[in-house]
């Protein structure tokens, strides 16, 4: 298991900071405590459901006769397209809520499990990447449990990025947040055609 390759895709597809200027925006106004709460909340759901489809997905994949090769294809073409959008800064439901769900989501009184936990944090990006990078380690329980630390580590950093927004927010501002936002997205174009490539290669292989 390459460490880094997981940590990276990881950290790329979830993008911590592209959460941060909505998360201000729906908790502002709130009081100490109740920001607190739902940045520590958020992550912690979002964990759990990743952690599900971590042990889950393949399972799921075989029930209805998808190929994990097939699913590799599948989900870099989805990563792809979720690179797309973040190279132009775009608005949609693979890596955000889109302008009906923002619009819902400011009048709901709690917004920790949606769209906060999802589809923010673990939106359909984050939970193909965790099959893809469990199907990476078959039947090796150390790269598994090393995938699984990686995703504790990455939704640790989605937490603090929650906790310390409203500074992070100054800080970078909108057009920062999408200077790094494109740059991010560049990385994840090249890690989606690796899938897709690593996705034919075994699709070859087993013809």
């Amino acid at each position: 298991m390459n460490v880094l390759y997981a940590l990276v895709t990881l950290i790329v597809v979830i993008d911590p900071l592209s959460i941060v200027p909505f998360f201000v925006a729906v908790t502002r106004g709130m009081s100490e405590s109740d920001y607190r709460r739902i940045a520590w909340r958020a992550p912690a759901i979002a964990l759990g459901v990743l952690l599900a489809f971590a042990f889950l997905g393949e399972a799921l994949l075989t029930a209805l006769g998808i190929s994990l090769a097939a699913f590799r294809i599948a989900g870099g073409a989805l990563l792809f397209l979720l690179a797309i959008d973040m190279l132009f800064a775009r608005q949609s439901g693979l890596r955000s809520v889109t302008l009906r769900e923002d619009a819902e989501a400011m009048t709901r009184p709690d917004v920790t499990v949606f769209p906060l936990a999802i589809p923010l944090i673990a939106g359909p990006g984050a939970l193909a990447t965790v099959v893809l990078l469990m199907g990476r380690a078959p039947e090796n329980w150390p790269d598994k449990a090393i995938v699984l630390g990686l995703v504790v580590l990455v939704l640790g950093i989605v937490c603090a990025a929650l906790l310390f927004s409203r500074p992070l927010f100054q800080l970078l501002g909108v057009t920062g947040n999408n200077v790094i936002s494109r740059v991010l997205g560049i990385v994840l174009a090249a890690l989606a055609a690796q899938f897709i490539l690593d996705g034919l290669k075994a699709a070859l292989a087993s013809s």
